[in-house]
């Protein structure tokens, strides 16, 4: 009768197929298949605390999901657009360089400002749009997809190359660890530097990637203002 313990693989499945509240199926499959295995209702109480806690970073970063929303649907995004039509002559790649800037060093002191879903979705994005949109006026969907697309390539660069910058951060301790398991003697700030040099390099590169889309974004609005003025003037 072992086969009776994945007795919550049934419930979650009809749960599922009947469209009934998430949470509340998959608790009630974890308390069946405790009861069939012998396990009592405190026991189980105590195991699905432990559990929560053991995950607590993982129940926060949900949490902070419809937070998100919230914030979006309550104008956090329109206030960030707001601000960037407020400064003049600055452009997508420019201001994209400054978050890069601001996220190394935010890594490098282990501040967490950092997250597709969480910060480039609702604040970088809108603000590199915005700031596209107040240089060159209105934007294609293809520009759009652009921007968006650069913006989340920044976030990448600053989480893959300065994560590493700060000395006790998890990279650096899984590496030392590795390193020393291996027979060499090596300690966290040792790692922490040699990865300061990469996270200022890709900061350069980075930048001047970001400039030349600027000029390449201004070149293409320039042929299309170009197009447009000489289809209005064949009209008239």
């Amino acid at each position: 009768m072992e086969w009776i313990k994945l007795i919550g693989i049934l419930v979650i499945l009809v749960g599922f197929l009947l469209k009934l509240d998430t949470i509340a199926v998959v608790l009630i499959a974890g308390l069946a298949t405790a009861l069939v295995s012998g396990i009592d209702f405190t026991d189980f109480l105590s195991m699905l605390g432990k559990a929560f806690v053991d995950n607590r970073l993982v129940t926060l970063f949900l949490l902070t999901l419809p937070m998100v929303g919230i914030s979006e649907r309550f104008g956090l995004k329109q206030q960030a657009v707001v601000l960037i039509e407020k400064i003049k002559g600055l452009t997508p790649g420019k201001f994209l360089s400054l978050y890069l800037f601001i996220r190394e060093l935010a890594g490098f002191f282990s501040i967490r400002i950092q997250g597709h879903t969480q910060f480039i979705r609702p604040i970088v994005n809108p603000m590199a749009q915005a700031a596209a949109e107040n240089k060159y006026g209105e934007l294609e969907e293809a520009d759009q997809e652009k921007i968006k697309a650069r913006a989340a390539a920044n976030e990448n660069y600053g989480n893959f190359f300065a994560q590493n910058t700060f000395v006790a951060a998890s990279g650096v301790l899984l590496i030392t660890g590795t390193l020393k398991s291996l027979g060499y003697d090596v300690a966290a700030s040792a790692i922490a530097q040699a990865s300061i040099p990469i996270a200022l390099i890709v900061l350069v590169i980075a930048t001047l990637s970001n400039l030349a889309f600027d000029r390449k974004m201004s070149k293409n609005m320039a042929k299309r203002r170009k197009s447009k003025w000489k289809q209005s003037s064949i009209i008239f």
